[in-house]
Order: C-alpha cells, then sequence, then structure tokens
C-alpha cells in the first residue's frame, strides 16, 4: 500500500450512522493474517458488505455497494469511532480502500494514532455538525466533500465547519511520513551521538 500525502483533498463522501463502529468491525480478524498491507481494502468492513464469509456475495444494502459509493475517499460515522483493539490493520483497511478522511464526533485514541501514520485526517465535528453533514449526504447522494488541512476546515455544501487536529498528525499526512520518516529526520543526529557514544563507552564497541 502507497502511502498518500495530501493537504487539500475533495471527495465522494458516505455516511455509516453507526456510533462505536470498533476495529473489529472495520476489519475482522480473520483477514489479520494477511503479511502485507496491500489488500486490506477488499476486507473493509466485510460483515457489512458481504452476506458470505468469502466475500463473495456482495450485501445490496450495504452504502458502500450502492452505485456513487464504490469511490467514497470521505467518511462521516457517529461518535467513539475505531474503538475495540489497537490494532493498525484497520486504518490500513480503510486507507487500501482509498478513505482520505473520517468525519465523527470523537475517536478512540490509539486509532487517532494509526490513522495519521496511514494518511488518514481524523476529523471531529460537533454532533449537530455530523447530523447535518450526514443529512445533505442522504439528500444529495454523490457528492463532494473538501478538507482542509492548511486551513483546517471542512466544506459541506454551502457551510464550512472548522476542526482541530494536532500539528504532528497535519504533517504526517500533508508529507506522507511514518515513524521511520519522522526518524530519519534526525539522521546526522543520530549518526553523531553513536560516535560520541563509541568514544565515551569504549567497553561498549562489541555491541556496535
Amino acid at each position: 500500500m502507497m502511502r498518500q500525502n495530501w493537504t487539500i483533498h475533495t471527495g465522494v463522501a458516505v455516511a455509516i450512522p453507526r456510533e462505536d463502529i470498533d476495529t473489529d468491525q472495520i476489519l475482522s480478524k480473520q483477514f489479520m493474517k494477511l503479511i502485507d498491507k496491500k489488500g486490506f481494502g477488499n476486507h473493509l468492513f466485510h460483515d457489512w458488505r458481504y452476506l458470505d464469509e468469502e466475500g463473495k456475495v456482495v450485501n445490496p444494502d450495504f452504502i458502500l455497494n450502492q452505485i456513487g459509493y464504490q469511490n467514497a475517499s470521505v467518511l462521516i460515522a457517529g461518535k467513539n469511532f475505531g474503538c475495540g483493539s489497537s490494532r493498525e490493520h484497520a486504518p490500513w483497511a480503510l486507507s487500501d480502500f482509498g478513505f482520505r478522511a473520517i468525519l465523527a464526533p470523537s475517536f478512540a485514541d490509539i486509532f487517532s494514532i494509526n490513522s495519521a501514520k496511514n494518511g488518514i485526517a481524523l476529523v471531529r465535528l460537533k454532533a449537530e455538525e455530523i447530523h447535518w453533514t450526514m443529512e445533505w449526504i442522504q439528500q444529495k447522494p454523490g457528492s463532494e466533500i473538501k478538507i482542509n488541512l492548511q486551513s483546517l476546515e471542512v466544506s459541506v455544501g454551502n457551510k464550512t465547519f472548522s476542526f482541530h487536529l494536532d500539528s504532528a498528525s497535519v504533517n504526517r499526512i500533508r508529507n506522507g511520513w511514518d515513524d521511520i520518516d519522522i526518524t530519519l529526520k534526525n539522521e546526522r543526529e543520530i549518526f553523531e551521538f553513536e560516535q560520541k557514544r563509541k568514544m565515551e563507552k569504549t567497553f561498549l564497541e562489541v555491541c556496535w
């Protein structure tokens, strides 16, 4: 799965009006045996998208299977999205499917950390703003929403909502950084520390 970096994203929005959508609902546990990040999007919301365990019989009632939503990239959901176990596979599945932003009143803490690492912006809006957005989407199926990480604003129809996202998450998403990228930004300082440590603690040379 290629990491995506972006500052302004405009995409088709889809609403799943449920609260407490946990990581097992986002990606069922049987698919965690995959050893590559690629392909997880095929199993996103598996128990809701399919009528069989193999994922061959599509559930026509589930929103992501309906015309106009197969390429959705902005998800609107209820509070406490991403609760449950701390598996990073859930953001992998959302990102691999194509989601770049999720709008909800609140998110689980560990899910929030993992999402930014995978290019997904978690946009916290007030409950009434989420409710208005869901109704707007239902009245205008297939419509797009714009998220701006520079101004920290969401444009929905003729309305604009402000949100807060910590600078570390914004920088990760805008630059496509993961933990290794952030560590390598200090590569020179790390090298200098290692050399100094060798000089000061010669007895540790065998460990280097």
